[in-house]
């Protein structure tokens, strides 16, 4: 695996007029970015009021006529079977698509899923790249600074990176279809774990009498600091904001396919589990479309609840 140097500079081989399928929280500052850097850019959501902002800054076009307008689309839809609907049958995107379409999917999804869309894309000559994002979520969208873990043709990425330079701070082609996505769930895993570790660790500092402010300090000066204790707590839980801008549900999602991943390769993930236990108590409580930074507030109420359902299931195992 390589890491990519970026660069501002667009390159006079790279495709300019490219698309944005999807304009909610990450969408919409991918698009800014690409209209920013100069590009020529069609964008579509289902939702009027996320394509209305973009009217007069962008040509607003459907699937089908950005397949054909277009060399270069970003998908940034919830999943899978988003994108499945949309490359599917005669109206669809592949049977408009121009020659030589380079699709990137930005969503977080299953690596088999995603290799399945881009056999279905190679037979009609369009190249499907899978690119898993992290680094800031929303806000390292609107800022053109996240990092992309990219699975697909080498070939393809080469001939794109400048493109996907105005939208992300950091490229790694990590290896063939999927591997952009199996990175991204590894990556999640990890992110979403380190919270509810966090979580845990600034209640038991808080039982023995420790502020959650000078918890979050003294950790982000040593070893145990993390992306979360350092941005997610400061930005979004000390300020008392709430605003991490993503659903619960995503959360368990992403760490659902995750796990299921891993039992696919038989591969250990007990503490994947446990977070996702964690998330699915969540979820039970009527929190799936909450931010998931108000978990922390009812932390200690889902952690027992959720292990005491995990107890429950062994005695009757």
């Amino acid at each position: 695996m390589k890491k990519a140097k970026t660069s501002s500079k667009i390159s006079k081989r790279l495709p300019k007029t490219v698309g944005v399928i999807g304009l909610g929280n990450m969408g919409r500052g991918i698009a800014g970015n690409l209209i920013k850097a100069g590009h020529s850019v069609h964008v579509w959501d289902i939702a009027a009021a996320a394509r209305k902002p973009f009217a007069r800054r962008a040509t607003v076009s459907e699937p089908a006529e950005m397949a054909a307008a277009c060399r270069l689309i970003f998908f940034v839809v919830p999943g899978s079977p988003d994108i499945d609907a949309m490359t599917k049958g005669k109206g669809s995107m592949l049977a408009a698509a121009r020659r030589g379409l380079v699709l990137y999917d930005l969503t977080t999804s299953d690596p088999t899923y995603s290799k399945k869309l881009a056999r279905r894309a190679k037979n009609k000559g369009v190249h499907y790249m899978d690119a898993g994002m992290t680094g800031g979520g929303a806000k390292g969208a609107d800022m053109g600074t996240m990092t992309l873990m990219i699975g697909g043709e080498a070939a393809v990425f080469r001939r794109t990176r400048g493109v996907l330079n105005d939208i992300a701070g950091a490229l790694f082609h990590v290896g063939p279809s999927g591997a952009g996505h199996t990175m991204k769930l590894v990556n999640n895993m990890v992110t979403h774990t380190n919270f509810m570790t966090a979580c845990e660790a600034a209640y038991l500092a808080g039982r023995a009498g420790i502020a959650l402010a000078d918890l979050i300090e003294v950790i982000n000066m040593g070893n145990g600091r993390s992306y979360i204790t350092e941005r997610r707590f400061p930005d979004h839980i000390l300020s008392e904001t709430w605003d991490a801008r993503s659903r619960v549900y995503n959360l368990h999602k992403d760490v659902g396919m995750a796990v299921h991943m891993a039992d696919r390769l038989q591969a250990e993930v007990t503490l994947g589990r446990t977070t996702h236990a964690y998330l699915a108590e969540a979820i039970g409580r009527g929190m799936a479309d909450t931010d998931f930074a108000l978990i922390y507030p009812e932390f200690e109420k889902i952690a027992k609840a959720a292990n005491r359902g995990a107890k429950k299931s062994k005695r009757r195992v």
